[in-house]
């Protein structure tokens, strides 16, 4: 097995902003991977966010240190002690794990000639709809970004700034029909979000995603305790690990494949979830079609989709999962579907 990689920097199409002005921007850096065996090619991406200690020289230094061991592998379908392997050589560096283990799954479904989703057993008929996100700016600017985003019947709005009342009123006159979810990004305080979340529950939001920061453990047993609106875990639940401490502070997880560490991780994560009786979404970095696709095969088994990140790019590297007024349609090519596209 063969394995390379490329740095690319990915542009969004409108400048990206959250509670977290250190995870603002309109380009954000990520590492695509390539397998190669027996003249098999597949694809994996990593798509690193420094407060999960990772950054694009961090993954090309783990892709550096891991090479070695990458090839002396023989055995594509090894993916567990493969995995396994490359845990005990560095740990967390789940950006750069996740676009192996991918690109692994993206193999082996081409050696099988078969779609990711079926070898799992899984249909294309129960992917969800996805959510479109709608980042913090002046309800102006929010405005505009509603209207573009008006074939999108389900709408994640970015809060945590003075202006959220405002944005909500503006996004739900623009658009009365849609489905409105909300992420604050660790962005309140618990008092602030409680007092928020009776505001949002008037205007038919959905649920709400993160309110409190991933250490304020006692705020968020407080806030669960008094919400009317279910309560999702994004920053507080990484990893599989996590899961456990959500119970009785979430009534949900959003599970990110470049955050906890590939497909193989996730497929863990969700069985551990709904042990738990915790609702799920799959939710996305800014990613190109290669790692939402990813997410995408696996989409079935849960019950929220947030995958995005390659609709919201100027220009995506690759082609893959569609995103058809919300709808995720997932490709029928063998692995993971994906293809480069042609300059």
């Amino acid at each position: 097995m063969r394995i390379s990689w490329e740095p690319v920097s990915l542009d969004t199409k409108h400048t990206f902003k959250i509670a977290r002005e250190d995870l603002t921007g309109d380009k954000f850096d990520n590492v695509i991977v390539r397998l190669e065996h027996e003249g098999v090619e597949a694809w994996g991406e990593a798509a690193p966010f420094f407060i999960y200690g990772d950054n694009q020289r961090t993954v090309i230094a783990a892709l550096e240190t891991w090479k070695p061991f990458i090839e002396r592998w023989q055995d594509p379908w090894q993916g567990e002690a493969m995995m396994a392997e490359l845990d005990s050589v560095l740990e967390r560096n789940f950006a750069a794990k996740s676009a192996i283990d991918c690109a692994l799954y993206d193999l082996q479904g081409k050696l099988a000639e078969l779609p990711v989703y079926r070898m799992l057993g899984l249909s294309h008929d129960a992917v969800p709809v996805s959510s479109f996100t709608i980042g913090m700016d002046s309800a102006e600017v929010v405005r505009q970004k509603v209207r573009e985003a008006a074939s999108c019947p389900v709408l994640k709005i970015k809060v945590g700034g003075p202006g959220d009342v405002e944005v909500l009123e503006v996004v739900r006159r623009e658009a009365p029909e849609a489905t409105i979810r909300v992420d604050a990004n660790c962005g309140w305080e618990p008092h602030q979000a409680l007092k928020m979340i009776h505001r949002l529950a008037d205007q038919g939001v959905e649920f709400v995603e993160q309110p409190l920061s991933a250490d304020n453990l006692e705020g968020q047993r407080w806030l669960y305790q008094r919400s009317p609106l279910p309560l999702m875990a994004d920053e507080s639940c990484e990893r599989l690990e996590d899961i456990k401490h959500c119970v009785g502070r979430f009534d949900m997880i959003n599970i990110k494949l470049s955050k906890c560490g590939g497909l193989r991780h996730a497929l863990k994560m969700i069985g551990a979830a709904r042990a738990h009786n915790l609702e799920i979404m799959l939710g996305c970095m800014l990613e190109s079609s290669i790692q939402i696709t990813a997410a995408a095969q696996i989409s079935p088994l849960v019950d929220y989709a947030d995958l995005d990140g390659a609709a919201l790019l100027a220009e995506d590297p690759f082609t893959g999962v569609g995103f058809d007024n919300g709808k995720l349609v997932l490709p029928h090519g063998p692995g993971l579907g994906v293809e480069r596209r042609q300059v």
